[in-house]
């Protein structure tokens, strides 16, 4: 595999913090201050797309930034699997720009200024994420994420705000403290590198006389860390995390927090352990079947909850153990429709979340229970919002159906067909708790005084709603660039 040394990955990285000054100095002329965003999100999207030529090419793009201590570098390693992750989140960052200013400006919210900082910080640190060359650059960006998401999850400044945020900080930076950075200092020890390594870096280093006990108990330990990963029991800063404004709540689910979590958990199963020796102590199975306990449980709570966010959000909890489940299958098919799991969650959800937050601007209605009949007044809005569940419940021909066909050829390569078992009852709630919001908006009537006058959001909220729900029939019918790059990551493990 060919190197290629750029610095492209570093201005893709400081285009947004470059940004934050612009946007903190234009603090007091809106219009300019939001051109600096979309300038930014534009900017860093071209500078993403420009390398990947190079990776489908088959190259890795390499960029070293800092050596902090001997063996510990702030670095990038751009491959198939980085490439992917920066796309889909550069490219909804862009879109969540656009939707931010019509959704900030409908509601004529407070403190702006710093709304847009936090974001751009945010953005900067998930790419920074996606492009790490090892686990020390990924912690240095994972809680340079939790810091700047914390002031978007406190931004209301309510009690309720402020309580959820604090929950958020404790669940996100204590156990990153707590477990992720312990397993850090125990690999560095143990194998003398913190790079990432196609076959990971405890199998290379199998030899080195490394007992299966500390194997055991160090991969615990990061799994337990990455509780951006929101899987039972650390996932309750989810559901706290919805009293943020609701593209905050779109960023988080789609973009950056929750998406930086399973894919941190991903590059640990395939390039911290390696999936012969996770083979081979049958940690993947155990993973396996913890991700299907938070698949069921998630979705059960989710049929439960009335106000829309909340839904979302356990349908979240749900939905990112389908990427760890297909990474913990250990087969190629599993690991594919893991990743592509990534980016197809990723446009469903975010279209689910600016479908939410433009009916709480056109109506201010939260619940589900209050949605009877919205589909007449807001059809752009409710067709999305039923496209996007159709593509999350796995529905052809819509993008969920690629990830949950892959998932399921997985469980049968890995010859755990009980398993399937598990695919079919979630598939079975996602519909559970998503149709009955189309059915209420489409097919019931509209509660007694209110007519059935078109009432949409604005235009530049609508339209990025609608961009990413044609993402979600493009992933079905052409998700080819998508699908090349989650199998040259598989080719690379062997």
């Amino acid at each position: 595999m060919e190197t290629v040394y750029s610095s492209i990955p570093f201005y893709a990285l400081i285009v947004p913090l470059c940004a934050v000054v612009l946007i903190g100095i234009s603090y007091n002329k809106p219009n300019l201050r939001e051109l600096w965003t979309i300038l930014a999100s534009f900017a860093k999207f071209g500078l993403i797309v420009s390398m990947l030529p190079a990776i489908l090419d088959g190259k890795v793009i390499e960029c070293s930034i800092v050596t902090v201590l001997p063996g510990l570098d702030i670095s990038f390693r751009i491959d198939a699997l980085g490439i992917f992750f920066a796309l889909t989140a550069s490219f909804l960052w862009l879109l969540t720009s656009f939707y931010s200013i019509g959704y900030v400006r409908s509601l004529n919210e407070h403190a702006q200024t710093r709304y847009f900082i936090c974001f751009a910080v945010a953005i900067s640190a998930t790419i920074g994420v996606a492009f790490s060359a090892n686990m020390f650059t990924t912690y240095f960006f994972y809680e340079m994420i939790t810091f700047s998401t914390y002031a978007l999850v406190a931004h209301k400044e309510t009690p309720e705000a402020r309580s959820g945020a604090k929950v958020y900080f404790v669940f996100l930076f204590g156990t990153s403290v707590a477990f992720l950075l312990s397993a850090i200092f125990l690999t560095y020890y143990a194998t003398g590198t913190l790079d990432f390594s196609n076959h990971g870096i405890f199998n290379d280093a199998r030899g080195k006389g490394l007992s299966d006990i500390f194997l055991i108990v160090t991969f615990g330990l990061f799994i337990a860390g990455t509780s951006k990963a929101a899987m039972m029991p650390f996932h309750a800063w989810l559901p706290r995390a919805m009293v943020a404004p609701t593209p905050v709540s779109a960023f988080l689910h789609a973009v950056a927090v929750v998406k930086s979590g399973i894919f941190i958990v991903v590059k640990i199963v395939l390039h911290l352990f390696g999936i012969n020796l996770l083979n081979e102590l049958r940690l993947g199975i155990v993973l396996a079947y913890c991700a299907s306990f938070t698949m069921i449980v998630a979705s059960i709570i989710a049929l439960r909850q009335d106000n829309l966010k909340a839904r979302l959000a356990y349908s979240t909890v749900a939905q990112l153990s389908y990427v760890i489940f297909g990474a913990a299958l250990l087969t190629p098919s599993g690991i594919t429709g893991s990743i592509m799991h990534i980016v197809i969650h990723a446009f469903g959800k975010i279209t689910l979340f600016f479908c939410a937050g433009a009916i709480y601007t056109a109506s201010h209605k939260t619940k589900v229970s209050e949605l009877d009949g919205i589909g007449r007044k807001m059809p752009f809005t409710m067709t999305t919002f039923a496209l996007a569940s159709l593509s999350i419940i796995g529905v052809p021909p819509l993008g969920g159906f690629i990830s949950k066909w892959y998932l399921a050829k997985g469980v049968i390569e890995a010859g755990e067909i009980p398993i399937i078992t598990i695919l079919v009852v979630s598939t079975i709630l996602n519909a559970c708790y998503f149709l009955p919001i189309v059915y209420r908006a489409f097919f019931k009537e509209l509660p007694q005084g209110e007519t059935a006058e078109r009432n949409e959001a604005l235009a530049i909220m609508v339209v990025p709603l609608v961009v990413t729900t044609v993402g979600t029939l493009l992933l079905f019918f052409v998700p080819s660039i998508f699908l090349d790059l989650a199998k040259m990551v598989v080719a690379n493990l062997n």
